[in-house]
């Protein structure tokens, strides 16, 4: 079965260990980008807020897994470090939602995956799979070994 390495909000796991399942819980609208390098096996996992740093970028320096720009810039960086090769990366990106507290002008769910996807082709990376919107919840994983990623979507209960 192996263990699981758990990304909490605002965070980020890269993992090379064949046993590890890298999971992210109840994403709103925040945003998951997985990478996976096949030759190397390299997984990573980062699970962001907000569509840009520039708002507060004394917390970016801080916290860079907080924002789409320096938490992809960092997610790539850390999963290179343990041999993954940029061109060879399958990328998958999940989240977004339109949560029911927000209201629909702000939807910052939308920007972020609008964010992901624009800061990864800067980057030269192509999106393997996406699942991008709605209001549910969703769970991610990413199994190491295999580079397989799972979603499971989480309804919603109308709180208003």
């Amino acid at each position: 079965m192996g263990h699981s390495m758990t990304v909490g909000v605002g965070d980020c796991g890269v993992s090379s260990d064949p046993q590890a399942t890298i999971v992210t819980y109840a994403l709103g609208s925040c945003v998951a980008v997985t990478v996976y390098d096949p030759v190397t096996r390299v997984g990573g996992l980062l699970h962001f807020m907000l569509p840009d740093s520039a708002i507060d970028p004394d917390r970016a320096k801080r916290e860079p897994h907080v924002y789409a720009d320096t938490g992809i810039q960092s997610l790539l960086n850390l999963a290179a470090r343990l041999g993954a090769e940029r061109s060879r990366l399958q990328v998958k990106i999940a989240g977004g939602a339109q949560m029911l507290s927000e209201s629909a002008t702000f939807s910052i769910g939308k920007r972020n995956g609008v964010a992901a996807r624009k800061l990864l082709w800067k980057a030269g990376v192509n999106i393997n799979g996406e699942e991008l919107g709605g209001t549910v919840s969703r769970t991610v994983m990413l199994e190491v070994r295999t580079g397989r990623v799972a979603l499971k979507e989480v309804a919603q209960r109308a709180e208003e």
